[in-house]
């Protein structure tokens, strides 16, 4: 019996006839990394026996990457010697450093993983980050196989954590989502369901591995179900969409996604001459979610690629989140996504819940269950919702632990912030009630726009700033961020400046633009 990810991959590893492989594209095309089950096991097994040295089994680890697969034998690593993965990004030269640091000063990382090409640059830039120049860096791709001769399995369980994943939120206050084996395990059994996976399927992904979506979704899945999985790094695909779909035809993949950006980009970056050349017949499963799906982004880009073989049907809008590990809510593979109209807004059925997941909907202030087609707060409860935040036991009550007026007060749930509503079971998710902008399936805290806002230039006053999303006009719809400013009266003249200043920083640090200053 599998109880845990070292389970399913030492189980893998042993399975002869196993096909599950990782195979990377550099650049989005050319055929760079591969790792077989097996050979991931040895070399988890080597990582592990080298972080055992100086780390026990509890502490936590950081994980730096590059997009690739030494990312993938990193993390098994840390499972194989029951230590917890903080999957995080590297900070590139000169800036990013505030948010890794705020993540170390949280988790308070015994070690730091990550390659040898890497490692020089970001420990001589890890000194005034918390706790990261104490802890001990160790180069993954230097390790040799033969290490693992030393490993012993630490007794992992189901409940033991398997890692943190950070959200994309506040630098002030990172929260660390504490994800077990056995959420993971639940989680990757709905998904395999919800999808329709098996053995047969074949998934390619450009979604970053440091996320929810790309690790338990792109990476753990094919793992779980037995699949191949062809991955490309999120900047390939961002620069040049079509290498995605190249990809999917090229490997005859059956199970790929992304927010729904993902599909409109393709719409405006992926000409009538590189859509004749993809066949997408093989596409049986396009998930969209992370960020609100939109009807008619479904339309048009069934309608574009149709010619290409793409189906309507294969769409699968869902829902999740990290609190509840990922997957929450899915529809019917092969079937067309509802639509239903809401205040002359066409809103998309994000599926129902599987395995024991309960989604309720439930008036945030009196906390109890909204009306039938009533909007009001999701909550979720099951299996697969995590533990709680690393270190904060008073919000890991609010969120995690609370309970429905007039129900069972032993039953928890987890408060997701999004707002919606049931029609037949079938969940729509209208909007958020917490306080975050989300812009190209990412999350964003509107106070972090406005320091990097206000800091600058110079004539910009202290505290006179506002981040928020707005509608995007034309096709497409999805959000676009507006940042209002307030300027010192008699520096007017240099307005102009300033807002140039306010796009220029706002771009650089958190990698987003700034449709209006």
């Amino acid at each position: 019996m599998k109880r845990t990810l070292v389970d399913l991959l030492r189980s893998r590893a042993a399975d002869a006839a196993d096909r599950t492989e990782y195979l990377f594209l550099a650049n989005g095309e050319v055929e760079s990394e591969r790792l077989s089950a097996a050979a991931l096991d040895a070399r988890a097994r080597a990582i592990a026996a080298r972080l055992a040295e100086t780390a026990a089994a509890g502490d936590r680890a950081l994980l730096l990457f590059p997009p690739g697969l030494d990312f993938i034998a990193a993390f098994f690593g840390c499972l194989y010697a029951g230590v917890i993965a903080v999957p995080a990004y590297p900070p590139r030269p000169g800036r990013g450093g505030e948010r890794l640091a705020a993540i170390a000063g949280s988790c308070r990382p015994a070690a730091v993983l990550t390659t040898a090409e890497l490692l020089g640059r970001l420990r001589a830039g890890a000194t005034d980050a918390a706790g990261l120049a104490a802890a001990r860096w160790l180069a993954v791709d230097a390790v040799a196989t033969e290490a693992g001769e030393l490993w012993r399995d630490p007794g992992v369980g189901p409940e033991t954590a398997a890692f943190l994943q950070y959200t994309s939120g506040s630098t002030a206050e990172p929260k660390g989502v504490v994800v077990t084996h056995g959420n993971l395990l639940h989680n990757e059994r709905m998904i395999q369901e919800g999808f329709g996976q098996s053995a047969a399927s074949v998934i390619v992904g450009w979604l970053p591995l440091h996320h929810d979506m790309g690790l338990i979704g792109n990476v753990l899945q094919p793992l779980y179900c037995g699949a191949r999985c062809i991955l490309m790094s999120p900047l390939a695909f961002l620069q040049r969409p079509e290498v995605w779909l190249r990809a999917i035809s090229r490997y005859r993949a059956t199970t790929s996604g992304g927010p729904n950006f993902a599909y409109e980009l393709c719409l405006r970056k992926v000409g009538e001459a590189a859509r004749a050349e993809l066949d997408l017949a093989s596409w049986s499963v396009a998930y969209n979610g992370a960020e609100p799906v939109r009807a008619e982004t479904l339309e048009r880009f069934a309608a574009a690629f149709a010619p290409a073989g793409f189906r309507r049907a294969a769409f699968y809008p869902c829902y999740g989140l990290a609190e509840a590990t990922l997957y929450v809510t899915g529809g019917e593979v092969g079937t067309a996504p509802p639509i239903r109209a809401f205040d002359g807004r066409p809103l998309v059925g994000c599926g129902t819940a599987r395995l024991g997941q309960s989604v309720r909907i439930v008036d945030p202030e009196s906390r109890r269950p909204a009306a039938p087609g009533e909007i009001g707060e999701i909550w979720v409860a099951g299996p697969s919702v995590a533990q709680g935040y690393w270190g904060l036991p008073e919000a890991s009550a609010a969120v995690f632990g609370a309970h429905i007026a007039g129900e069972d007060p032993a039953l928890p749930f987890l408060r997701t912030g999004d707002l919606g509503f049931l029609d037949a079971g079938e969940l729509f998710v209208t909007g958020r009630l917490k306080e975050l902008i989300i812009l190209r399936g990412r999350n964003h805290y509107p106070q972090d726009i406005e320091i990097t806002a206000l800091a600058s230039h110079g004539a910009l006053r202290p505290g006179g700033a506002a981040a928020f999303a707005v509608e995007a006009a034309g096709e497409g719809g999805g959000e676009e961020l507006v940042v209002a400013v307030e300027i010192e009266r008699r520096r007017e003249p240099e307005a102009a400046a300033a807002a140039a200043a306010v796009r220029r920083a706002v771009a650089e640090e958190h990698e987003v633009a700034v449709r209006e200053v």
